[in-house]
């Protein structure tokens, strides 16, 4: 057994309280490996990554109130030596790809996780990458798959992104710029930035773009 200084901590992030609890009990059988923290939706995982400063962050990619890539992409500000693990439904190529940009050392998708992440944790941790095999094939081809588009969200910018979400979720520029610390005029600016760049009309048409590309989950 491994000292208790070398063990791998782990904080995990997924809005599924089944996943985020499984995961969990499931690491936790491992001498090597100890969780150090569970979060339930992206803003939440950022703060705890910088309180408890993990060796990993096991980010779903899709979050409300702030998304598994652009979590990843605050890690930067927030906790920079943490490593992110991308757990997903998505194994589409502009997914991984956004996800890699963000910064993420690995990408699982979910149904191969309780097999994989163990693996993925240590690999992560000893400064490799990992992906599982569906993701694998994906990236061994430089120029991605055969009709590969770039995706449309790398129009935007990581801010763009954030106000994009919450404006699918709902919220009003009042209640975004609180989140975000701006004010309602300057996220106003942000989503008429955002809508112009993507061609979206309405909200209606924010929503459905927002689903289909997995920055928010269909409720």
């Amino acid at each position: 057994m491994s000292p208790l200084s070398a063990r791998i901590r782990v904080l995990i992030a997924d809005d599924h309280a089944l996943i985020r609890e499984g995961l969990s009990e499931l690491l936790g059988q491992y001498p090597d490996i100890e969780v150090v923290g569970l979060a339930s939706e992206g803003n939440e995982a950022v703060r705890l990554a910088g309180e408890l400063q993990p060796d990993v962050a096991i980010f779903d990619i899709m979050m409300p109130g702030l998304n598994g890539i652009d979590a990843t992409t605050a890690l930067a500000q927030r906790a920079a030596g943490v490593r992110a693990v991308m757990l997903s439904m998505h194994s589409g190529y502009q997914h991984v790809k956004l996800a890699l940009a963000a910064g993420a050392r690995g990408y699982l998708l979910k149904q191969s996780a309780s097999r994989e992440i163990a693996a993925a944790v240590r690999a992560v941790r000893a400064g490799k990458r990992y992906f599982c095999a569906e993701v694998e094939a994906l990236l061994s081809d430089e120029d991605g798959p055969d009709g590969a588009e770039v995706s449309p969200l790398q129009k935007l910018s990581s801010r763009e992104r954030q106000v994009l979400q919450l404006v699918a979720e709902g919220r009003s520029s009042a209640e975004i710029g609180g989140q975000l610390h701006l004010s309602a005029k300057t996220v106003d600016t942000y989503r008429s930035r955002m809508m112009q760049k993507l061609g979206l009309s309405d909200i209606a048409a924010v929503v459905r773009f927002a689903i289909l590309h997995g920055i928010t989950p269909l409720q």
